[in-house]
């Protein structure tokens, strides 16, 4: 095996353990126990004998897994006797349990809500709607939520919504800034969800996608009150868009109709984080030192545009790899987090992710040099990025050498946000289909020895 091949096989094998440590299947494994008699949920117990329904509800990338957990943990007899549910997920995500209905509330690679989706959320405020003071409801939440869980204010339609939310992810806005839009138009986003349910526990298990993991921003909280307002949400889209915002969204906003009232039953919900980026980071640092690598993490609040980051890892890995003092053996360069990017303007076909941009950007500040001893990796941890079928990418010497004998073009690529098309040619897409989690992204970038 060559050099080239060591290392990136290293580094797919340092993503994939940050990626299996984040398995919704195992984090909901370790929050959730039940003997038949008793129901403990994240340290919380229920005598089962005296909880009426259980209703499991939910949305994200990560809802089949999570879904199919809570199912594993309750067992058949439970489940049979008192479980009713419905979660909304990726139509790629969509498959059979027992009891738990897991509902197609977009297409497989598409981040914006849809009718399926307003449908699948009726559907989960009629069921929490109907719950008593002696029912539990546990709300499945993870990163895709937002879109997966459409249910706008009127006179909001769901066109406005597509619109405004594709508008803003083109012009560049932060999942923040997406989010706070989100729930000031929305009847469930921003503790909407909460507040619709009538059951006398609710416990929402949430595996974030978001840098710093706030409970009011992952899927637009919809089990956490809201700390924004119409005049910010306002503000985020006049910043973005200028004056070309539809009416009815202005027409919502600007009247005060979208303020939520100050009411939120506290003393009946709790969110807890049961996954993150950070343990993501974590077990990926865990292989690399195994492998014998030197880690270096950058942490999990790494955001930034594409771009540039990507240029700032490829010399990072350069500096580390012309100044061996102090590091004697080969070193991994871990960081996670999840950068934007800026879309040219271009009539040209297009294809990518902000991963795939990313390492295209390492690959060509690097090209030079030839990426000698170095290999740069990205990948969303939800197995997609941007509308295609791949999670990231990754770049070192075999991808370049590939990319020259075809005589493919890289900066020309990356100047349109091209990504896809290029590594589909030289190699380099990290395809890993639905991995039922999403914690955002995780770089690894490996320096190997001369």
């Amino acid at each position: 095996m060559s050099d080239v091949e060591r290392l990136r096989r290293d580094a797919l094998a340092i993503w994939q353990a940050g990626v299996d440590a984040v398995r919704s299947e195992r984090l909901v494994a370790e929050a959730i126990e039940c003997d038949g008699r008793t129901l403990s949920v994240c340290g919380e117990t229920f005598d089962l004998s005296t909880v009426g329904r259980i209703a499991v509800v939910g949305a994200g990338k990560a809802g089949a897994g999570m879904a199919a957990a809570v199912e594993e943990a309750l067992g058949p007899e439970v489940l049979d006797a008192k479980v009713t549910g419905w979660v909304n997920v990726p139509a790629d995500c969509v498959r059979e349990l027992r009891t738990i209905r897991l509902h197609a509330g977009r297409p497989a690679g598409v981040n914006e809500p849809t009718a399926e989706g307003v449908a699948g959320t009726e559907e989960i405020l009629r069921i929490v709607g109907s719950l008593g003071d002696a029912d539990l409801c546990l709300v499945l939440i993870s990163g895709g939520g937002s879109a997966l869980l459409p249910a706008p204010k009127p006179p909001v339609t769901l066109a406005d919504k597509q619109e405004i939310t594709r508008r803003l992810m083109h012009a560049g806005a932060t999942i923040q800034e997406l989010n706070a839009v989100r729930k000031r138009l929305s009847q469930v986003k921003g503790g909407g969800l909460a507040r619709a349910c009538r059951a006398g526990r609710t416990i929402a298990l949430i595996i974030s996608d978001v840098i710093g993991d706030p409970l009011d921003f992952i899927a637009s909280g919809p089990t956490y009150p809201d700390t924004t307002t119409d005049a910010e949400a306002v503000a985020i889209l006049r910043a973005h868009l200028g004056n070309d915002i539809p009416a009815n969204v202005l027409t919502l906003l600007e009247s005060g109709a979208g303020e939520t009232p100050d009411v939120f039953p506290h003393e009946r919900v709790t969110n807890r984080i049961v996954g993150c980026n950070a343990k993501a980071v974590e077990a990926a640092a865990t292989e690399a030192t195994g492998r014998g690598y030197e880690v270096i993490s950058l942490g999990s609040e790494n955001a930034g545009e594409a771009n540039e980051e990507g240029r700032q890892l490829w010399e990072r890995c350069r500096s580390l790899r012309e100044n061996r003092a102090g590091h004697p053996r080969p070193v991994c360069v871990l960081s996670g987090g999840e950068p934007v990017v800026q879309l040219a303007k271009t009539d040209r076909p297009r294809k990518g992710g902000r991963n795939q941009q990313l390492v295209l950007a390492g690959l060509v500040a690097g090209a030079e040099d030839g990426l000698r001893d170095v290999v740069l990796l990205s990948g969303g941890t939800d197995g997609e990025d941007g509308p295609t079928d791949a999670a990231g990418a990754y770049a070192d010497a075999g991808i370049l050498a590939e990319a020259a004998r075809q005589g493919l073009d890289a900066e020309s690529h990356l100047a349109i946000n091209d990504a896809y098309t290029f590594f589909e040619q030289a190699g380099g897409l990290i395809v890993s289909g639905p991995t039922h989690t999403n914690v955002m992204d995780l770089r690894v970038a490996l320096v190997g020895q001369e």
